[in-house]
């Protein structure tokens, strides 16, 4: 019988597995790191370009986390404030909420300002937590001024997380195309947020953890090298790009105007 390569004294093992994982720590450069901090980078320059002075709706908003990119702006919060951090316990949770800044509480179908009272409203991942959002964009599209913006973001895929107010996800760009024209909006820029690599390479990264939680079996140091030599075939494939979004991205960015 062949000796399993991984199976050596403990502390011998430990030796080799700090070689083989400083031999492996470039792979996967940045691949699937970037999901949250591309789409800040895109809403900072969308937020910038609204012109000073105006007044926008932050609806979904949250612990007010965008209020940082809106300085020049006057800008309005608002949330169900129903959502305490824990959730149900079930899926991606964030442990801790703090809801005790916002100036509006409501529901987002049903905001109390009048009709055209925004100069622009945001909605950053949002749309996922509501059972009607076509209706909740109804809402927004009534708070806009005619010639008033409108920026959303939403997952094209996600995990579950912040359920049990978490109801769907796969917001394509067809969606955005169909619904923001019925809705009486042009689209004036539409962005992917990463691609197909990009996403597996996001949740490789996942995996120790998901792992830890969901199985009874234990990711050994065979497939903890895997997952890094993995890392690096994404990354090198994501640098080679040609279209892998249409198929699977995390999300798209969309600024539409109200005609």
């Amino acid at each position: 019988m062949n000796p399993n390569p991984f199976d050596l004294p403990s502390k011998i093992r430990r030796k080799v597995t700090h070689l083989l994982f400083a031999l492996t720590s470039r792979y996967g450069g940045r691949c699937g790191r970037r999901n949250q901090a591309d789409r800040e980078v895109w809403l900072e320059q969308a937020l910038a370009e609204i012109p000073a002075g105006s007044r926008i709706l932050d609806a979904g908003a949250g612990e007010l986390q965008y209020r940082r990119f809106c300085a020049h702006l006057d800008y309005v919060s608002q949330d169900f404030a129903q959502y305490n951090g824990q959730g149900d316990g079930i899926g991606l949770q964030k442990g801790a909420w703090d809801q005790s800044q916002l100036d509006i509480l409501s529901d987002i179908m049903t905001i109390p300002e009048p009709d055209a009272s925004f100069d622009a409203v945001m909605s950053i991942e949002v749309l996922e937590h509501l059972p009607d959002p076509i209706r909740a964009l109804r809402e927004l599209a009534r708070l806009l001024q005619p010639g008033g913006t409108l920026i959303i973001t939403a997952p094209f895929c996600s995990l579950t997380h912040y359920s049990p107010y978490f109801y769907q996800t796969g917001w394509s760009c067809y969606f955005y195309e169909y619904w923001l024209g019925e809705l009486g909006f042009e689209i004036e820029d539409m962005q992917w947020n990463g691609n197909y690599f990009e996403y597996l390479a996001q949740e490789l990264r996942r995996l120790p953890t998901v792992a830890k939680r969901y199985s009874t079996g234990k990711l050994k140091l065979g497939g903890r090298l895997a997952i890094r030599m993995l890392l690096g075939v994404l990354d090198r494939l994501s640098g080679s790009d040609r279209g892998s979004q249409e198929l699977l991205a995390f999300g798209l960015h969309v600024r539409a105007v109200k005609r």
